[in-house]
Parts: structure tokens; C-alpha cells; sequence
């Protein structure tokens, strides 16, 4: 389990590297790439689009994509995380003392052709929209050409060109496989190629077969039917023609026909494996109004958190302009930031004194709160210590405006607030005089009983 603090934090700045894209593109992406991710990474990817056209682009903060896509800090981390599984982004760290900051590589979504000849991207795009609506699809983008009857007189690179120089560095070479490798969906080197051509003969199957692209596809499909190195013997013997080639359809064709008869008739699924210590606590339906309120805390923006407070109504600029620094400055969790922005204004009559908030913030920073809930159950035993914070603040104020010390009123101290529980509710309709709704019905029912239409 990854501790989301450790990953990504609001106040973490990123920069963008933008490749050439088009309106093709942004047709794959919806099409091809979004019934694999779901909406939120492509809004992700969209974004950084946008962001990264902009000319005059300066580095922006996880908290401006927290604002932009309406999302926590947990869901723009995962909808990360799933544009760089899907082959779309690459995410790049750089840690200064305790600063941190991104840089963002979009990825050119694949082309359609190259799409649907990728087994695991083609299968799991099967799996998500069903047989229809991928021929559909397939028929859309793809020009269909009978190549059975042709045969290939393409030339290679090497039937035309020969280098002058002959002196190239091994380890260009070397990087060059690896900048390749690191392209593909998964890590290839997992798969058991030393098994596998071991139990193989050099006349039943020459070695010569077993090109980069050829060992990327038996990686692919043994991934994706979860098959060993000894399956995948019988897929390349099945999948091998009479000129002793590997054609990349037949391995797919044979790879589905053996997991089939073998394994199962249904076609395999795909979920995320990968879970965030917040994901985890997630995952768990909230038992208790407590439990909602503690995954509201966390999962919500402080502006929205703010307005939900004060009965739907837009916060001032100073208060929006406090929780920010407390998240951007102070580097504080989103949800910690939500309960102390929620404690303060229940216990200062709907007030957010910049200085006793401060003060609470460091007190939590140097206890090492990382969770809403950690946050209000501190919140609880140390209230004496806060109320005689806050009594010190309105002393303060008062001194310096020269009048007497207002009596405090008493706290509450319910778990869930009121505010919580209205938060949905509409707003209730303005009187617009001082005369009683009239209950149309009651009054219909009335006139018709006196017309002895109904019976009284």
C-alpha cells in the first residue's frame, strides 16, 4: 500500500512537455482510451493539453488541478497513475530539501491500427464495451485490405542503408533497447525467455524467430492470460508457418484458441491493483454519519467545504486565500486543512481568525497529522488547550481596541454537525410578504365538498 502524503501533495508543482497532437487524437482518446481509464485521467490528460499549449506557461500547482477537475488530491493521483499504466503519460520527481516538483511527458495516444493489434489493449477494450460496439469501432478506423493474397517485398533499413562508421558505442546501443523497453504497458522482463526457448529445439523453432517485437508480443500475452513460459512453447509451435516464420496475428490467434480450450471461454478482465492508503480506507462503505463526515472531509475541496458551512453561500476571499496557504505554504493535508477550517468556525461563532488558525495548523504540523480523522480526534483532546488559545486571541483583540473581553459562548461538542447533516437541503423559498402559503389542495378539496362533490 502507498501512502498518498509520500506521492503527491497539493502544494507540488509541475511542469508539462507537450508532444504534437490533433483532433485524430483527441477522437482515440475519447474512443479508444476512455472506456479502458475511465473520464477522469482523459480529463487529466485533457487538461495538461490545454495547460501545456499555453505560451506563456508558468510552473502551476496540484492544487490548481484540484480546482480545475473537481477532484481531492487522491483521485488526480490515481487518474495519474492510470494515464501512465495505459501508455499516456510519463511522470518524472525532482525533490529540493523538502520541496518536490513534477514534470509531465504526454504520451501520443497509439494510432487505431496499432491499437487494436496490441493484445492487451485491444482484449481489454473488448472487455469494457463489449463485441458490437468493437467491430464498430474497428470498422470506423481501420481500412480493411486482404494482404493474405500479397506478398512483402518491403525493404529494411538495412537492405538500403549501410553505416560509414562502424565505431558506435556499446552502451548507445544498450540505451536505445532500454528506451524501448520502457514503452511497453508492463515490465517485459518478468516473462522467463530463457524457459521458454529452453524446452524449444533450433529445428523445430530457430532462435532467429524470436525478434524484440515478436518476444515484446509473448511477454503481452502471457500477461494477459496469465500463462508460463511452458504454455506459451505450445502458443509459438501453434503459431510458427511452413517458412518458419512468427506472424504477430497468428501468436494472438493461437494464444486465444489456447486459453480457451484450456483455461476459460470467457474472455480475461482487467482491475487495478495498485491502492493508496486512502483507497484503502475508502473502499470500506462509511458505517456511521462520523464515518461519512471523516471521508467528506477528506475527498472535498475547502472552498466547497467552506460554502457547505455557511448554508451554501460563497466564503470571502480572505478565508478561500487562508485555506490555500495552509495547503500550498504550509504543505497540510487537504482533509486535515477541512477540520481545522470546520473546528474554528463552530467555535468562533462562524469566524476564521487568521492567527489563532495558524496557530492550531503548527500545533497539528508538529504532531504529524496526516488524516481528517487524526485531526478531529486531536481536535477533542486537546479542546481546553485550543479554548484557552482562543480566549488569549479575543484578549488580544480586545486590548487593542480598548473595550472589555466579551464573555465566551459555551461549545458544542457533537460529533456531527448540524451543518453537515443541511448541507444538501435546498435553500428554503423567500417570503415575499407576510401572508401564509396557501395549500392549493386543501383548499380545492374545501370548495369541492361544498359543491357535494366529495363527501366531508
Amino acid at each position: 500500500m502507498v501512502h498518498l502524503y509520500k506521492e503527491l501533495q497539493p502544494k507540488d508543482h509541475f511542469d508539462i512537455i507537450l508532444p504534437p497532437l490533433s483532433s485524430h487524437d483527441r477522437q482515440l482518446l475519447t474512443l479508444f482510451y476512455q472506456p479502458l481509464t475511465g473520464p477522469e485521467p482523459i480529463s487529466l490528460y485533457l487538461t495538461l493539453w490545454a495547460e501545456g499549449e499555453d505560451p506563456q506557461k508558468e510552473p502551476l500547482t496540484h492544487y490548481y488541478l484540484m480546482n480545475v477537475l473537481d477532484m481531492p488530491i487522491g483521485k488526480v493521483f490515481q487518474a495519474r497513475i492510470s494515464l501512465e499504466a495505459i501508455g499516456l503519460l510519463r511522470s518524472y520527481r525532482k525533490d529540493d530539501g523538502e520541496n518536490r516538483s513534477f514534470l509531465y511527458e504526454l504520451v501520443r495516444p497509439l494510432d487505431a491500427e496499432t491499437f487494436f493489434q496490441d493484445p492487451l489493449l485491444s482484449m481489454f477494450l473488448f472487455s469494457k464495451i463489449g463485441e458490437h460496439a468493437y467491430r464498430k469501432l474497428r470498422k470506423r478506423f481501420i481500412n480493411r485490405f486482404d494482404k493474405e493474397s500479397y506478398r512483402e517485398v518491403s525493404r529494411t533499413f538495412m537492405d538500403v542503408y549501410k553505416p560509414v562508421h562502424t565505431n558506435v558505442p556499446q552502451e548507445f546501443i544498450e540505451h536505445h533497447v532500454e528506451t524501448n523497453k520502457r514503452n511497453y504497458p508492463f515490465y517485459y522482463e518478468q516473462f522467463d525467455f530463457d524457459l521458454l526457448q529452453a524446452g524449444l529445439s533450433e529445428q523445430l523453432i530457430p532462435s532467429r524467430v524470436f525478434t524484440l517485437e515478436v518476444k515484446e508480443w509473448i511477454a503481452k500475452l502471457a500477461f494477459l492470460y496469465q500463462l508460463s513460459p511452458l504454455d506459451m512453447q505450445k502458443i509459438v509451435i501453434l503459431a510458427i508457418d511452413d517458412e518458419m516464420r512468427i506472424s504477430l496475428e497468428r501468436l494472438k490467434k493461437a494464444a486465444a484458441d489456447y486459453y480457451k480450450l484450456t483455461v476459460s471461454k470467457e474472455v480475461p478482465t482487467f482491475e487495478k491493483t495498485f491502492e493508496t492508503d486512502q483507497q484503502e480506507e475508502n473502499r470500506h462503505q462509511p458505517a456511521t454519519k462520523e464515518e461519512e463526515l471523516i471521508h467528506y472531509l477528506e475527498t472535498t475541496p475547502p472552498i466547497q467545504v467552506l460554502r457547505d458551512i455557511n448554508n451554501g453561500k460563497e466564503p470571502v476571499p480572505s478565508s478561500v486565500e487562508l485555506a490555500e496557504d495552509l495547503i500550498l505554504k504550509h504543505g497540510m493535508p487537504v482533509g486535515v486543512v477541512n477540520v481545522l477550517l470546520e473546528y474554528v468556525m463552530l467555535t468562533t461563532d462562524m469566524k476564521l481568525p487568521r492567527k489563532y488558525v495558524e496557530r492550531i495548523a503548527d500545533h497539528w504540523m508538529r504532531k504529524n497529522v496526516r488524516t481528517a480523522k487524526e485531526a478531529m480526534e486531536l481536535a477533542r483532546t486537546e479542546r481546553d488547550q485550543y479554548m484557552k488559545w482562543k480566549l488569549e486571541n479575543e484578549a488580544k483583540k480586545s486590548s487593542a481596541a480598548g473595550y472589555k473581553k466579551p464573555s465566551h459562548k459555551i461549545i458544542r461538542e457533537e460529533k456531527v454537525p448540524d451543518w453537515f447533516y443541511k448541507r444538501n437541503e435546498p435553500e428554503p423559498e423567500k417570503d415575499n410578504g407576510p401572508s401564509k402559503e396557501i395549500n392549493f389542495e386543501e383548499e380545492r378539496r374545501k370548495i369541492l365538498q361544498k359543491l357535494g362533490v366529495l363527501d366531508g
